[in-house]
């Protein structure tokens, strides 16, 4: 329902022309990377860290997937020229794994030189189920190219996400992983459909990661998962510099700033570009608590 009134096209008007006056900027930092990289060194400025991602549409061409490859380039550029300590996150999609791996994986690469020259660090976003297959066949590829430069996201909410762990811990040392609970509608076929499993089995490898002895970006705005991993690390005299808590921009910044005084470090995951209307909508429309998830949030400390 939400995405059938976002895609109404008065609606849609309506809020890219206000959108971003009315709200959507607590969300999203700006259209422009200019306007992105001057709200990550207000946050810099506070302690916090960025992982900087350029928004964008589905990609139906080769053209459009090299635009957004040219932007994760320009990120990389920016990123260097201003100082701002921030890494970068995409989603492969964007950059045409949709219209062939090969492609992808040429953008990739392009992207991975630019970053291993400039000692920065690229996420690569889990997508959705049809996607989990083939990006794990290209982080490991990646992976075995650029060592340290490369990580990846897992969804604590899929049946196979312990397996899929365990295999890539035993392969790699050094693994920077950030863990969610995710966020796309799956089948209860391949995902916990309860909450409560996706919790326990979130905390699993929460605790599966740190004690394997691996860099760990515990992703939550969840209290419960946060001091979950406070209690997890004093109890096992886990060092801070294993572990970083990430957030997504505008969501809970008083709590992220306080992480920061208690001496932890806390990654925000910044947007921006042309395309935030759909990133806005999606973040709602994924999974229906999210819609309750950014309502309660804008009225949290």
């Amino acid at each position: 329902m939400v995405l059938s009134v976002a895609g109404n096209s008065l609606v849609s008007g309506f809020i890219k022309k206000y959108g971003m006056k009315l709200g959507a900027a607590r969300f999203v930092a700006g259209e422009t990377l200019k306007e992105a990289l001057e709200q990550v060194k207000l946050l810099n400025r506070d302690g916090l860290v960025v992982t900087l991602d350029h928004l964008g549409e589905f990609v139906f061409n080769e053209d459009e997937a090299w635009a957004s490859t040219r932007a994760c380039l320009d990120v990389l550029d920016g990123i260097k020229a201003s100082g701002v300590n921030s890494n970068m996150s995409l989603k492969m999609t964007s950059l045409g794994l949709d219209l062939s791996k090969e492609l992808c994986m040429k953008h990739m690469r392009m992207i991975l030189d630019k970053a291993r020259e400039y000692d920065n660090f690229v996420r690569i976003d889990m997508e959705d189920y049809a996607h989990i297959d083939v990006t794990m066949e290209i982080f490991n590829e990646l992976r075995q190219e650029y060592g340290k430069h490369v990580g990846l996201v897992i969804q604590a909410y899929l049946y196979r996400t312990v397996d899929d762990m365990k295999l890539l811990e035993e392969t790699y040392e050094n693994l920077n992983l950030r863990l969610v609970k995710g966020a796309y509608l799956e089948s209860p076929e391949v995902a916990y459909p309860n909450m409560e499993d996706v919790n326990k089995n979130y905390k699993k490898i929460i605790e599966m990661h740190l004690l394997a002895g691996h860099f760990t970006a515990v992703a939550s705005h969840d209290d419960v998962m946060i001091n979950f991993t406070k209690d997890l690390v004093k109890k096992h005299n886990i060092p801070n510099s294993q572990f970083e808590f990430q957030m997504l921009y505008g969501v809970r910044p008083e709590t992220q700033r306080e992480l920061v005084k208690e001496g932890y470090a806390m990654r925000v995951y910044v947007p921006y570009g042309n395309d935030w209307y759909g990133y806005f909508s999606r973040r709602i429309a994924e999974r229906p608590a999210n819609a309750f998830f950014i309502i309660k949030n804008m009225f949290r400390k």
